[in-house]
């Protein structure tokens, strides 16, 4: 162990001290909060320009109908044609578009929206639904139904759904407000961040074995050190360098939950009735939940990279540069992208039977897994997925230490498939 625990400080030692690490260590905290504030900032700073849209409408009942607001100005031309009005109201005009409304309305084609700049989802979606909106109350005028738009007006209705989790009293004031869209953002940006730290950490094993590999550096440690001591200390010694960067930013992002984030966004939450706005900064305010994510983040990333760095030490050990290494790299990376695809399967159903198993086979929980925990699921699941992975990394490093201990000196020749299960073999 002492053995170990020297190649562990060297190797922490080498890259806890690189100004890149302390740079990303400061920047990254600064970006995911910026991450986690930037909805909240939207909403409160939502000033969109007011765009010009020129209506020709040849229905006859629509464009005296429509309601400009904060994000479109209408003016209705009717005595335009359509030629007409794309001549005159060009890009120089000012004008962001022309809306024509053809004789029937409800034909295919025949509402049509000519910009002169990008339009936005939000602005179109505007338009159609006051269309829709128009038309079905001319058709309801139709039934001769008398103060229609009384009627109209006093059934309208707005609902707002806030959820909640069961906790078994019936109480709604003591349950834990919840929201899937706070959800799938904490679940993007740690399956992300989980993501990012696997394939980087774990590259940075597979070249730091071929460096000392091909410098012969591992010839001179292994008359000190058995190969699985220089494995395993490797392994550990960046996992620490990674394990210490998380912890870190854990640090900073839950002061900032703690301290920052209810002192400059409070006033502002109170003052408006927006309820995603106000369950965004519920959770992010609420320190023990961040604090409770970043531990689950801190086992998976752990896990995570333990297992996928055993297989990329013996993928270095097996080549004699970073370009041979690329053929079993990409092997290595199959499941994790595969994780990312899963991962995004997981916010339409966090407890599909897709998500449930690829959250608990090893080679895919880590990022699966971390997506759902912000969902709420069952602890149960959390810890058997935990078990398997760290089961599964003690299991995958016995196996990668075989190819280790004879790949480290073989030299000149790229191995086959064939020849690491031999390896694997050799006593």
């Amino acid at each position: 162990m002492k053995k170990i625990q020297l190649i562990i400080a060297r190797e922490f030692g080498e890259r806890a001290r690189k100004k890149s690490f302390i740079i990303t260590t400061l920047l990254m905290p600064i970006l995911m909060i910026g991450l986690m504030i930037a909805p909240s900032l939207m909403m409160l700073m939502d000033t969109a320009e007011q765009k010009q849209v020129v209506v020709i409408d040849r229905s006859g009942v629509v464009g005296d109908k429509l309601q400009s607001g904060g994000e479109v100005l209408f003016s209705v031309q009717n005595d335009l044609s359509k030629a007409e009005a794309c001549s005159i109201y060009g890009e120089d005009s000012g004008i962001f578009g022309i809306l024509y409304i053809g004789s029937e309305v409800e034909h295919r084609d025949s509402v049509q929206l000519i910009t002169n700049s990008s339009s936005s989802m939000m602005l179109e979606e505007n338009i159609a639904s006051q269309i829709s909106a128009i038309v079905e109350a001319e058709k309801l005028k139709a039934y001769n139904i008398d103060n229609l738009d009384q009627i109209l007006a006093s059934v309208a209705t707005n609902i707002e759904l806030s959820t909640f989790e069961n906790n078994g009293t019936g109480e709604v004031e003591t349950m834990e407000s919840t929201s899937s869209g706070i959800n799938y953002i904490l679940g993007m940006l740690l399956g992300m961040l989980l993501y990012m730290i696997i394939i980087i950490y774990g590259q940075m094993v597979l070249t730091s074995v071929v460096e000392e590999k091909s410098s012969r550096v591992i010839d001179v440690m292994v008359t000190s050190c058995t190969p699985f001591q220089i494995m395993m200390g490797k392994i550990l010694g960046i996992a620490l360098v990674a394990v210490t960067q998380i912890a870190i930013w854990a640090v900073l992002v839950i002061g900032a939950s703690k301290f920052l984030i209810p002192a400059l966004f409070s006033p502002e939450v109170a003052a408006t009735n927006d309820m995603m706005m106000q369950a965004l900064m519920g959770t992010l305010g609420n320190t023990s939940y961040i604090a409770g994510l970043f531990g689950y983040l801190l086992l998976f990333i752990l896990g995570g990279f333990l297992l996928y760095a055993s297989l990329y030490a013996a993928a270095g050990s097996a080549v004699d540069s970073v370009q041979d290494g690329q053929q079993f790299n990409t092997i290595i990376m199959m499941p994790i992208i595969l994780a990312l695809i899963v991962m995004m399967s997981v916010f339409n159903d966090p407890n599909s039977s897709v998500a449930f198993w690829f959250s608990i086979i090893p080679f895919t929980s880590p990022i699966v897994m971390i997506a759902r925990i912000p969902f709420g699921i069952p602890t149960w699941e959390v810890v058997v997925s935990l078990v398997l992975l760290y089961a599964t990394f003690l299991f995958v490093a016995w196996f990668a230490a075989k190819i280790y201990r004879i790949g480290i000196f073989m030299h000149g020749k790229r191995p086959s498939w064939r020849e690491l299960w031999q390896w694997t073999k050799m006593k």
